[in-house]
């Protein structure tokens, strides 16, 4: 342990020594602020690690790109064998970690080797659970083989955490990194160069980087919890930008907008804000109470009053120009006589001529459970409860810490819960395989379905079809059925926001997934073309 400290130490001092040296000649840092610190950055890990950070540090075999589409990462190209399941893949030459470590296909094999050594705590990742070998076939050339095809298997490889690699020198000796790493060494575009807890983390740029095109200025990532905070923090220039989503109010960035001196910028959809419906569990078992439920929620209303227009209106789990996702479903239109209707024929009746609905002696009441410090999500689910009210469903609203939120969504603890997705390169594939796992509130919200094994079942042969058209079609069955059944109540897709003072940044634009922030793109005046 002792020799373990020393090193990890030993590796600390020389990246912050690195970052010194980098911002000697660099441009002025990139300010930028997070609600927490990046954490200790294990690539194969989640949180208290943040994926912002762990992107500008880890690189994976391939990148995502726009539209589920993939580009060449730390492989320069790929090939796949004609039954799906041996993948070949190329490495970059001369690529090194931050430590001075080759990054080889023996690297990789080391790193595999760490990852799958807590290969239960990947599970939620279908290619965690298909990987049945790999070896380096030479310094160059990294083999995967599967037990069955999947063909989500290259999107899977460019999410930002597990498969990202991390120095050799950096595993623990155990081989292992499910409990910790020796330092966060990479070959990304940054290294860590200092961190202060709950004060700030910086980034320096990686002069050795691969492209031969290193990010001109330190990223300085200040710790500003509150998005108020963050607001006037940006508005004071103590920040220079936010990006993302959650950062600011929707009302502050509505502001902004309007101010002739900030520049802003809304991305395209990145994931749903949808809640979950319990399927197994009263009063929400009875397809006709959740159907009534997305019938009676005023989604333009909500729209228009909390989001200020900013986000675009959900109809569906997934937006339809995601990768399968357009199947020919029909909205559920905002219409509470067809709630009231549907209530009705459900034995749930009013008291007289007003007032909650109640069936033997028990009110209509179904508990909605969020995290409580969201303040975007409170505001949604206050609307409503208020909406619901005027069709007679009490809805108890329940607030939690967010290790309790996680948990009840675990136990399948509620009638409704907050459940976004997460956005491209995730969907569809990611969120339909976790479907079939019982820790996630998807898994419980549809419990209680006639057909859940088959649905986890043709989830299954979906993601291993090596027909374009049988996949295509296993989906629309899957997605079809949710809709139908009224699982999902999906409010608005999810847009990212940026805001920066005119002069200050340029170069700013989104990536194709929404836990990438392309800083190496940003310019500050002074800085290379």
């Amino acid at each position: 342990m002792t020799n373990r400290l020393s090193l990890y130490r030993g590796v600390c001092l020389c990246l912050a020594l690195l970052g010194v040296l980098l911002r000697l000649d660099a441009a002025e840092p990139i300010v930028y602020s997070h609600f927490a610190n990046a954490g200790p950055l294990n690539p194969h890990l989640y949180s208290p690690n943040q994926l912002y950070a762990q992107e500008l540090v880890y690189e994976p075999l391939v990148m995502a790109g726009p539209a589920g589409t993939v580009e060449p990462g730390l492989a320069e190209r790929w090939t796949v064998s004609e039954d799906g399941l041996v993948y070949t893949f190329y490495l970059r030459d001369g690529v090194r970690f931050t430590d001075g470590e080759p990054f080889n296909a023996e690297a990789v094999v080391k790193n595999f080797d760490a990852i799958l050594a807590n290969r239960a705590r990947h599970a939620w990742l279908e290619l965690a659970n298909k990987i049945a070998s790999y070896r380096a076939v030479d310094d160059l050339v990294f083999e995967l083989t599967l037990s069955a095809p999947y063909y989500p298997t290259l999107n899977d490889l460019s999410l930002p955490r597990p498969f990202r690699f991390i120095s050799p020198k950096a595993i623990p000796a155990s081989g292992t990194t499910g409990q910790g790493i020796v330092a966060p060494v990479g070959t990304g575009r940054y290294v860590l160069a200092e961190s202060r807890l709950g004060v700030h983390d910086r980034f320096a740029p990686n002069p050795s980087h691969w492209s031969g095109v290193p990010a001109d200025a330190d990223v300085l990532v200040k710790i500003i919890p509150d998005p108020m905070s963050r607001a006037m923090a940006l508005e004071t220039g103590e920040i220079d930008l936010v990006f993302g989503h959650g950062q600011i109010s929707y009302d502050v960035f509505g502001a902004l907008e309007k101010n002739t001196n900030f520049e802003t910028a809304i991305s395209d959809p990145m994931g749903t804000v949808a809640i979950a419906i319990n399927s197994g569990k009263s009063p929400t078992d009875d397809r006709r109470v959740r159907q009534a439920l997305q019938h009676m929620v005023d989604k333009d209303a909500l729209i228009r009053g909390i989001l200020l227009g900013t986000q675009p209106r959900a109809d569906f789990l997934f937006a339809p120009d995601e990768p399968y996702a357009d199947v020919g479903l029909v909205p559920y239109e905002y219409d509470p006589d067809t709630a009231n209707r549907l209530l009705d024929e459900a034995g749930w009746h009013r008291a007289g001529n007003g007032g909650f609905r109640d069936r033997d002696g028990v009110s209509l009441a179904i508990d909605f459970v969020y995290i409580g410090n969201d303040a975007a999500h409170k505001a949604l689910a206050e609307t409503i409860q208020g909406q619901a009210a005027r069709v007679g469903i009490w809805i108890d609203l329940q607030g939690v810490e967010e290790d309790l939120f996680l948990r009840r969504q675990r136990d399948g603890d509620f009638g409704m819960i907050m459940s976004p997705t997460w956005g491209p390169p995730f969907e569809p594939h990611a969120i339909l395989g976790s479907m079939r796992l019982p820790a996630h509130a998807d898994f419980q919200a549809q419990s209680g379905l006639p057909d859940k094994a088959g649905l986890d079942q043709a989830i299954t042969r979906a993601l291993e079809s090596t027909d374009e058209a049988e996949r295509a079609a296993g989906i629309a069955r899957v997605l079809t059925t949710l809709h139908e059944e009224a699982v999902y109540l999906p409010i608005h897709y999810t847009c990212l926001f940026s805001a920066y003072r005119k002069g200050v940044l340029s170069g700013v634009r989104f990536a194709p997934g929404r836990t990438l922030i392309p800083f190496e793109d940003f310019r500050k005046p002074g800085s290379r073309p």
